[in-house]
């Protein structure tokens, strides 16, 4: 059983598996197929020496032919050159980085020191990335700057990663106290840099679990709101533990946790939020090369099957944060796949059948003054609909797509 923070009350949830939940899988918001998607660390992942490790030899995990067979097919088709590389780090875990997402709610200064002693290094420049301005705060022209960028990020977030695929320790669960820091994959935080939230924003985090990009938004900006929906009852568990790991209660009134189905947001809270992050259900490079468990290549073949209606389902939803966003609100769409099916496609899809949305570059946001720590595809292609990161050799970071739309009217 869980805690839901529900506008500050508390609910008793029951765990329950049944059958049932197959279905319902497939219509969740992030877990549509698999239940880890790779970017925030699975329980499995999270289980780390109490000290810093170098690079080791793992535990080996039975590859996915099928699945790797059909992602040589795509991928080296639509990263050419960049594939290679990006196979290798997929195909060995023991090689991925890590970063550590420190907790504003909890004193960090002892766990700043310990990761900078140990090699870690800030993710994030403070006094030059910038983040878009709020829609109702435009931020004037300087004239000494003929291309200004909006205010430095909050130095409340904070992440440190390593240059070597060294494994930081779980945060250990104390009682009544809450965890300092959060281990995730840095290019998670993407999304949520695009996403910009400010202070007295009401967002909606539309396929929350299992909740890191939502402990992330809290670290940027202390929203008026953030509703973290989860349809699927045991990722919504999962995320309702995170949130209560990293929040203290006095935000329960603030945050809060829904279960409705993803599509449905449009409809019945048009035009309710400033900013939507839809982190959406996708076909988890990472996960799924090494998913086909004892059903071997016939399981990965039903997955193939299962991947194919993705990009149907993530286009609905996106169409859905557009219509939950209100006139001059942005929304973020993002996925930890490299396939252009349910990235570049989806968007481009919305864009031609949503009126009144206008896509927004985050070339010069985003990729140019992160572009020393992820790999992103060749910039300035026109049209740009959005950014990759592809994980290569000392830059593990990703996959991660991620793009921005802006709601004109």
């Amino acid at each position: 059983m869980f805690r839901r923070l529900v506008s500050g009350d508390v609910f008793i949830l029951q765990r329950r598996l049944s059958q049932s939940l197959k279905c319902l899988r497939l219509l969740s918001c992030n877990s549509v197929i698999g239940s880890d998607r790779g970017q925030d660390l699975s329980r499995e992942e999270r289980t780390v020496p109490t000290e810093r490790v170098p690079s080791r030899p793992e535990k080996q995990k039975r590859v996915c032919k099928v699945i790797l067979d059909r992602f040589d097919q795509q991928y080296g088709q639509e990263l050419g050159p960049l594939w290679p590389s990006a196979r290798a780090v997929l195909l060995n875990p023991g090689c991925w980085q890590y970063g550590v997402m420190l907790n504003r709610f909890t004193a960090v200064s002892d766990v700043k020191q310990r990761l900078q002693g140990q090699g870690f290094i800030s993710l994030l420049p403070h006094t030059d990335l910038p983040h878009p301005p709020s829609p109702t705060q435009p931020h004037p022209p300087s004239p000494t700057q003929p291309h200004p960028g909006p205010p430095p990020l909050p130095p409340s977030l904070q992440c440190f990663i390593h240059p070597s695929p060294v494994r930081y320790p779980s945060p250990p669960h104390r009682q009544g106290q809450l965890k300092a820091y959060y281990l995730l994959n840095a290019a998670s935080l993407l999304p949520v840099l695009a996403l910009g939230v400010q202070e007295g924003d009401r967002v909606l985090d539309l396929c929350s679990a299992p909740g890191g990009k939502a402990l992330a938004i809290l670290q940027t900006a202390d929203p008026a709101l953030l509703c973290c929906n989860e349809m699927d009852p045991h990722r919504r568990d999962w995320l309702a533990k995170t949130l209560e790991s990293f929040i203290p209660q006095s935000l329960s009134s603030t945050v809060t946790v829904s279960n409705q189905d993803g599509r449905l947001f449009g409809q019945s809270e048009a035009g309710m939020y400033d900013k939507v992050l839809l982190d959406a259900p996708c076909s988890n490079d990472r996960s799924w090369l090494f998913s086909c468990g004892t059903g071997g290549d016939q399981e990965g073949a039903v997955r193939l099957r299962d991947r194919a209606r993705l990009p149907t389902l993530q286009t609905q939803l996106l169409r859905s944060a557009l219509a939950a966003v209100r006139p001059g609100g942005v929304v973020v769409y993002s996925t930890c796949t490299l396939s252009r099916s349910e990235n570049q496609e989806v968007v481009e899809a919305v864009l031609n059948t949503c009126p009144g949305v206008e896509l927004q570059d985050l070339e010069e946001e985003l990729a140019l003054p992160l572009q020393e720590h992820f790999t992103f595809t060749p910039l300035g292609h026109t049209p740009s609909l959005g950014l990759l990161v592809v994980p290569q050799q000392g830059r593990t970071w990703g996959p991660m797509f991620l793009s921005r739309i802006k709601r004109i009217h």
